[in-house]
């Protein structure tokens, strides 16, 4: 560490830096000493010189935790389900099902008792989900929003019966209208609340890969792939760098151990990598690591040195699957051909 301090001569990103350096082996009596830095996506605050069996990451994913929560609730009179998105992903809190008849009356009733039957019915369920969605939503931290789907006026109707829980109700941001009261009522609401969830991850990040598919598609102001997007990075051309968070891509800095010849290597299955197997290209003598990146903060350093920002894509959306799977994972928004 105290080598490598020496070598960057203290040019510290303003975001702050974090080293680290430890045997990493799984073999028991074979050393594999390795060296890793990592920018931070904000502000480090932290000053701390910790010794350990394992690297300590807790500022840091302190760091990647997202800050804004919003509660999705899919219902009509027989079904109901409860989700959370969390930054640009969603996960399923809770699904229930009513009591509630269906429409066919049964024999020997007469259609007005039948009817009440059924709002009563109803009205118990509201109320049921109602308790349910104070309880699940009471701590959950940084609720920013509720939003409540459902067809026809059986979201209206939920909401009328003023059951939510006061300090709930202020967070309650809209309705829309959807078909599906189960996980793709989620799904339905997160597709047709743009509006209302534009101050989400999720969104933004869907706006920017429909930016990204229409200029493509029009051989506009975009490029994807490895090779033309470093290039586009090369001559300044990158407004807003893409990258997947399926990439698990490493960079190497390698020097000769006789000329002294410096290389930066990019490793796409640093799993199966051996840098014993890697030779000087000037002399053929043996090189060692003498720095090791994640490839995003590698990207990340480029587009800072052109004044340009870089969004990491999720994978857990249609679109941000779609770019992985397309588009290499790797693209850009221009600023200029």
């Amino acid at each position: 560490i105290s080598n490598f301090l020496k070598q960057i001569n203290f040019n510290i990103p303003e975001t702050g830096l974090v080293v680290f350096s430890g045997n990493v082996s799984e073999k028991e009596g074979v050393s594999d000493i390795r060296l890793f830095t990592v920018r931070p996506p904000q502000k480090l605050r932290v000053k701390l010189y910790w010794c350990d069996s394992e690297f300590h990451l807790a500022p840091l994913k302190e760091m990647a935790t997202p800050t804004d929560t919003y509660a999705l609730i899919a219902m009509d009179k027989r079904e109901a389900t409860i989700g959370l998105l969390i930054g640009k992903k969603y996960e399923i809190m809770a699904h229930y099902t009513s009591a509630v008849p269906g429409k066919t009356m049964a024999g020997g009733q007469s259609a007005q008792r039948f009817e009440r039957l059924r709002e009563e019915a109803a009205q118990d369920f509201y109320k049921r989900i109602s308790e349910k969605t104070n309880q699940l939503l009471a701590d959950v931290k940084n609720l920013k929003g509720i939003i409540v789907g459902g067809p026809g006026g059986t979201k209206f109707h939920f909401l009328e019966k003023d059951m939510i829980d006061y300090r709930l109700k202020p967070k309650i941001l809209g309705t829309v209208d959807i078909t599906y009261t189960d996980e793709s009522g989620i799904r339905e609401i997160m597709q047709k609340s743009t509006e209302l969830l534009k101050e989400s991850e999720a969104i933004q990040e869907k706006q920017l890969l429909q930016e990204f598919l229409t200029q493509i598609a029009r051989n506009g102001l975009a490029v994807f792939g490895e090779k033309e997007t470093e290039q586009a990075l090369l001559f300044g051309k990158v407004k807003t760098l893409l990258i997947s968070e399926g990439i698990e891509w490493e960079v190497i800095k390698i020097k000769c151990t006789h000329c002294g010849k410096e290389k930066e290597m990019i490793i796409k299955n640093p799993l199966n990598f051996n840098a014993n197997s890697i030779k000087c290209d000037e002399c053929a003598s043996p090189v060692e690591v003498i720095e090791e990146i994640d490839y995003l903060d590698f990207m990340l350093e480029k587009t800072q040195r052109i004044g340009a920002e870089m969004k990491v894509v999720s994978r857990e959306t249609e679109e941000g699957n779609q770019f992985f799977q397309g588009f290499s994972g790797i693209g850009a928004l221009l600023r200029f051909k």
